[in-house]
């Protein structure tokens, strides 16, 4: 059986869009399926959508989060509830389209044990949104040392891979990149993004800012190491000067060397600002993970699939 985990974010314009449109595809292919939506404290009906598809279809599975968790958290509330042999992830919007479903099934069925979904075109986006993505993957991928454009959260797992993924401890996930990090038999399938049908992108340039630094925090530890580089890159720039000074003394021109001092100052500063912010992430990080509370906390879910969360 393959499930699908669902990740929904006040998107109750799509619930029942995406749910007919998975079972019809999962149907025709002949494959054994569950949807499970989860509600990522939504503000609006999602929920109630997610509840009235469930009433149709015992195939649709549902779980409301007590408030806003995130993505990472919705997707590992979908892994822990889900109960196929295989498990894929998919967002809510369809711009995952649901075709590359029944490919990536076929290739789990040939023994591979993670499926990859590779976008081969990211859709219709403003040249600044696609900037953004750009600089946002090439930072990433330095900083996880993985190819972050030769991945996505659209991909499918086998049981043994997400009994893997749910016994890793850390409360601040990155799904995507720890998917490749537990390693196991790759395959990769390429795919078109899709335009939305309704509602709009929950993604504002502020989100993927915050995206891109708890995720890089929570994965790689280089922006430390960037810190002894600063320092060797101030006290380089602080030599040169300080050679530069003494010559200016000895020429008698000492007082020019004053704007000099107040760059340094100020360059240094700088660089002791951005040590501080880095290293201020990481303690956050650890006093997230050591206070130990739950990647999330669940307010409902419907009656099928109770045994879960028992």
């Amino acid at each position: 059986m393959l499930s699908v985990v669902i990740p929904s974010y006040n998107e109750e314009d799509n619930i029942a869009n995406t749910a007919a449109v998975l079972s019809k595809t999962l149907s025709d292919a002949s494959i054994d399926y569950e949807l499970i939506f989860v509600d990522d404290g939504s503000v609006d009906k999602t929920y109630e959508k997610i509840l009235e598809e469930s009433g149709k279809d015992a195939h649709v599975k549902g779980v409301s989060f007590s408030r806003n968790f995130g993505k990472e958290a919705s997707i590992f509330a979908g892994l822990e509830a889900s109960t196929g042999d295989c498990v894929a992830v998919l967002d809510c919007d369809l711009q995952h389209p649901a075709d590359v479903l029944p490919k990536m099934y076929k290739l789990w069925e040939e023994g591979f044990e993670v499926v990859e979904g590779i976008k081969s075109s990211r859709g219709k986006e403003s040249i600044f949104h696609r900037l953004c993505a750009g600089i946002f993957y090439s930072i990433m991928s330095k900083l996880i040392k993985m190819d972050m454009k030769s991945t996505s959260d659209y991909k499918l797992l086998d049981r043994k891979v997400v009994n893997v993924l749910l016994t890793l401890p850390e409360k601040k996930t990155f799904f995507r990149a720890l998917s490749f990090w537990v390693g196991f038999k790759t395959a990769k399938v390429e795919y078109d993004v899709m335009e939305r049908q309704y509602g709009k992108t929950k993604w504002s340039f502020m989100s993927l800012m915050r995206y891109a630094i708890n995720n890089a925090t929570s994965f790689s530890t280089l922006p430390l190491q960037m810190i002894t580089f600063l320092g060797v890159v101030s006290i380089l720039l602080s030599i040169g000067l300080g050679i530069q000074t003494l010559v200016k003394y000895f020429n008698g021109t000492a007082a020019e060397g004053f704007p000099t001092v107040i760059l340094l100052i100020l360059l240094v500063g700088g660089f002791i600002m951005i040590s501080l912010g880095i290293i201020g992430n990481y303690l956050a990080r650890i006093y997230e993970e050591v206070k130990g509370r739950p990647r999330y906390i669940i307010r409902t879910h419907t009656e099928n699939i109770l045994g879960n969360y028992k």
